[in-house]
């Protein structure tokens, strides 16, 4: 196993992975604006397929990963499940809301994350969190009302599902992490991503243009690539201070979405965004 990077190193590859996050979100948005038969679903199932590939080449052959445990092991099958699902539900409203609007959603995750901790892990809070996760939910509810022509959309509620969930999987990893390699708790929901998506998509990726499928395949590498980053940072960072370098992502992102798709946000979204990620970074500093 290599040594864990220096706190300078593990900054740098957090920030990174937050570029790399933001550019994933921005390429499958902007390639469902070109070509519509690039859902959530396609995304979803690509993203599966290239981790698994990636896992497999890096952990695979006796370096640590177990795929025979994606079956036998119950709650890393339900983790893989949770987080297949997760992937879908936030692909599929990024689509259809955007991808700043549907990545301000879901990293509201945290909170739930600290709830489920509290309920399941039995985990003590302590009154001032409870205070900010109050709020975060409140900014939640300004953030997602704030579209005054639409109101709140089953897409919106897909987000939240999917940010639940979210949450929901940082538990069950704290669990896991303690019984399973990290490549074998990560092939399991590209497992699931892929079983989710596979038949639903069956007869539009076979008929994908070739630079569409190449622009998808560089999505699903990029994701991957922040996801290693992010987790090799996070063996020198604290989770406060690799969450709070994570809360770029939202700000990252809406840029991008305003410069390249003209994605944009009224007054009183932009409070409730800002009340939402306030809240969220106050939960995980403690």
């Amino acid at each position: 196993m290599t040594s864990p990077p220096s706190p300078s190193k593990s900054i740098g590859l957090m920030l990174g992975s937050v570029l790399l996050f933001s550019v994933n979100a921005l390429l499958v948005r902007g390639l469902n604006l070109h070509a519509p038969q690039v859902d959530g679903w396609i995304a979803s199932l690509y993203r599966g397929i290239v981790g698994l590939v990636i896992v497999i080449a890096f952990f695979g052959f006796g370096r640590g990963l177990e795929l025979k445990h994606l079956v036998t092991n119950p709650l890393l099958f339900f983790r893989g499940l949770l987080g297949g699902f997760g992937i879908l539900a936030f692909y599929i409203s990024l689509v259809h809301l955007g991808a700043a609007k549907a990545v301000i959603i879901n990293l509201s995750y945290p909170i739930f994350g600290s709830l489920f901790a509290t309920l399941w892990l039995k985990e003590h809070l302590p009154a001032r969190s409870w205070i900010w996760m109050v709020a975060g939910f409140c900014g939640l509810v300004i953030f997602l009302g704030s579209d005054l022509h639409n109101g709140i959309t089953r897409y919106d509620w897909l987000a939240l599902a999917g940010a639940i969930a979210a949450g929901g999987i940082i538990t069950l990893i704290r669990q896991l992490r303690n019984q399973e390699h990290t490549a074998t708790i990560y092939a399991s929901q590209c497992a699931a991503s892929v079983a989710f998506a596979i038949l639903p998509t069956t007869g539009t990726a076979l008929h994908l243009p070739p630079d569409t499928t190449l622009l998808l395949v560089l999505a699903a590498v990029v994701v991957a690539i922040a996801q290693l980053a992010m987790t090799h940072a996070y063996r020198t960072l604290s989770v406060a201070r690799g969450s709070s370098i994570q809360m770029l992502l939202p700000l990252v992102t809406a840029a991008g979405g305003w410069l390249l798709f003209d994605e944009s946000f009224n007054a009183i979204g932009i409070s409730g965004a800002a009340l939402t990620m306030l809240a969220t970074w106050r939960v995980v500093a403690r």
